[in-house]
Formats: C-alpha cells, sequence, structure tokens
C-alpha cells in the first residue's frame, strides 16, 4: 500500500500545501501574499489574517489537482518551525486539525531542514554526506547532511542573513518588495567590480552580513551627498557590486567547509539559491574545486509544501510522528556538531 501524505507550510507569509504519493509530488500549490508590499516587507499578523483566509483554498486546490480525497491521506505533514510565531499558529492547527478528524498521523517538519530535502522531490539527488548551504532571509547556514533525518550545523551567521543583506540594500535604493529578486535582475546588466565593499573577517565558518549592510548604508549616504542621482545614474553596478561582494562571502566560506570535511558534493537550498549570480558562482567554482553541485528547481528555493512534503515522507517511513499536543516552534533548530 502506498504513502499519502498532505503537506502544509506556513512560517512566513506564503500559504502552500502540496500532496506526494510514495515520494513523488502530485501537486504543489503556493498563495503568495501581495499585503505586505506596500510595508516594504512581511508584517507578521497580517500574515497570520493571510493565511487563515488562503489554507483552505490552497488545501482544496492541492487535492483537486492531485485528484485524491482526504479520505485517502495516510499522514498530514506542516511546518513547527522555524518562522513567525502567528503564521506558524495557523498552518500548525489546520494540520492538528485535519489529521485528528481523519484519525491520522500528524508529522511534524523544521523549515529549514525541508528546505535541504527539497533536493530529493528530482533527480538527480546528492549523495550522503554532502555539504548544504542553506541562504534565505532568516538564515544563512552550512550544513553536513547525513542522512534525510540527520544534519548538523557546521557554520551560520552571527547576526543578519544574506537574504536580509540583499532586501536591505533593495530597501536603500528605492526597489519594491520582495527586493532580492530585484537586486539580482539589476545586477545581471552591471559591473560586479564597479564599487569594492570590505568583507568582513570571521574566523571559523560563521557568517557575518551586518558590517557589510553598514557599510553600504555609508557608502551610499555618502555619493548621494555629492550627486542626488547617484542611485539612478549607477543602479546596475551598485547592485552587481553587492550581490558580487555577497556572493564572495558566501563562497568563501563554503570553500573552507568543503575542504575542512572533505566534502566534494555540495548543494545549495533556500530562498537566496535562486540568485542568479550565487548559481553562475558554484557552477564556476564546481569546475575549479573538483565538486558535484546540486540545484533545486526554481519553485522549489523559495517557500513551498513540496519540501515539507519530501521531508514528512522521510520522517513518516520512519515512523517518527508528533502528538495532538505539538505546538509551534518559532525558533526550532537544527542540531548543531
Amino acid at each position: 500500500m502506498g504513502v499519502i501524505l498532505l503537506a502544509i507550510e506556513s512560517s512566513c507569509d506564503e500559504t502552500a500545501a502540496a500532496v506526494l504519493k510514495d515520494g513523488k509530488i502530485l501537486a504543489n500549490v503556493v498563495a503568495n501574499q501581495t499585503v505586505h508590499e506596500q510595508y516594504g516587507g512581511v508584517v507578521p499578523e497580517l500574515a497570520s489574517r493571510e493565511h487563515q483566509k488562503n489554507i483552505i483554498p490552497v488545501v482544496a486546490q492541492a487535492l483537486q489537482e492531485a485528484k485524491i480525497t482526504k479520505s485517502e491521506l495516510n499522514a498530514v505533514a506542516f511546518t513547527r518551525g522555524p518562522g513567525l510565531l502567528g503564521a506558524l499558529l495557523v498552518g500548525t492547527s489546520f494540520a492538528k486539525g485535519l489529521a485528528l478528524s481523519l484519525n491520522i498521523p500528524l508529522v511534524e517538519v523544521n523549515h529549514m531542514e525541508a528546505h535541504i530535502m527539497a533536493h530529493f522531490i528530482d533527480e538527480p539527488h546528492p549523495p550522503f554526506p554532502f555539504l548544504c548551504l542553506t541562504v534565505s532571509g532568516g538564515h544563512t547556514q552550512l550544513v553536513i547532511v547525513s542522512a534525510p533525518t540527520k544534519m548538523h550545523i557546521i557554520g551560520e551567521t552571527i547576526d543578519d542573513a544574506v537574504g536580509e543583506a540583499f532586501d536591505k540594500t533593495a530597501k536603500l535604493l528605492g526597489l519594491p518588495y520582495p527586493g532580492g529578486p530585484m537586486v539580482d535582475a539589476y545586477a545581471q546588466k552591471g559591473n560586479p567590480r564597479a564599487f569594492p565593499f570590505t568583507k568582513p573577517n570571521i574566523e571559523g565558518l560563521n557568517f557575518s552580513f551586518s558590517g557589510v549592510k553598514t557599510a553600504i548604508l555609508y557608502f551610499l549616504r555618502a555619493q548621494l551627498k555629492d550627486n542626488p542621482d547617484f542611485i539612478t545614474e549607477n543602479l546596475a553596478d551598485i547592485c552587481a557590486s553587492v550581490q558580487h561582494t555577497l556572493v564572495s562571502i558566501l563562497l568563501d566560506k563554503l570553500k573552507q567547509a568543503a575542504q575542512q570535511y572533505q566534502c566534494r558534493h555540495i548543494a545549495i537550498a533556500g530562498g537566496v539559491s535562486a540568485n542568479s549570480g550565487l548559481r553562475q558562482a558554484l557552477e564556476t567554482a564546481a569546475q575549479t574545486e573538483g565538486w558535484q553541485v546540486y540545484l533545486p528547481a526554481f519553485e522549489y528555493c523559495t517557500d513551498n509544501a513540496a519540501m515539507i512534503a519530501i521531508a514528512g515522507y522521510h520522517k513518516y517511513l520512519a515512523q517518527d510522528f508528533s502528538s495532538q499536543a505539538i505546538s509551534p516552534m518559532p525558533r526550532m533548530p537544527i542540531p548543531t556538531l
């Protein structure tokens, strides 16, 4: 008998549902929240309200696309954390209620582990163990992945995430939210070495992006003081220079980790893994370093429920179920070595 699983993702500002059967994704539906655009960032309370409006239609659409009825489900997987408490609460409550009504197992999933497991949705799959660079608006991590349910952080940001640095830069440049993809788009038209920014000197495998954000802020203030049209006249070059700096920081640490742990199978995950500059840099590094690089499809880079489904599927196979007493964990960690 096969395993049919419904997965729910509601950690931030996407309401998503997916249906998986025997490890294959049958449907993957995502409802985006445009309400945050006017505020230049995600407003937690508004995100929670949007999840409440979207979750039933999104789940219904996923089941319809998969041609699966609720009675056929074997389990419900959901994002327990990390994420926004109110947003997580909506998904968690819905998953608990549905699992209870159907008398089927409940499977909690760590959002960041799910980003990594997105590599197992489509072929080719990275072999274990592999090294994964996980980059998003809230996290920047280097993770050794030994098995589908065995991951260990070996390095992470000590302050801000790289995705936040991209979004902050976009805001300083007057670009609309979400800004990271806009910076990427303009960067492809600019000179990455037009404006050099100093990279932080952090020992070990940890990252820091707070200083880079400050340097960008002061640089723009100084230039605008002399030329009020500086941003307009140099937008592509500014974006290209910032992106080059941020990607270089990521690649420097990734190379260090790969050498330290003798890893040649390298993966990237998280929303920033869709960045074209990072992907190009990884492909170049693959040739110079002798790496085998694994890049998830774009639709599985940003927040989605397919990644929750594949992570939940492997936990289901391990009979790793949750109780109805479970609650959201906004700061849910991945174990560290």
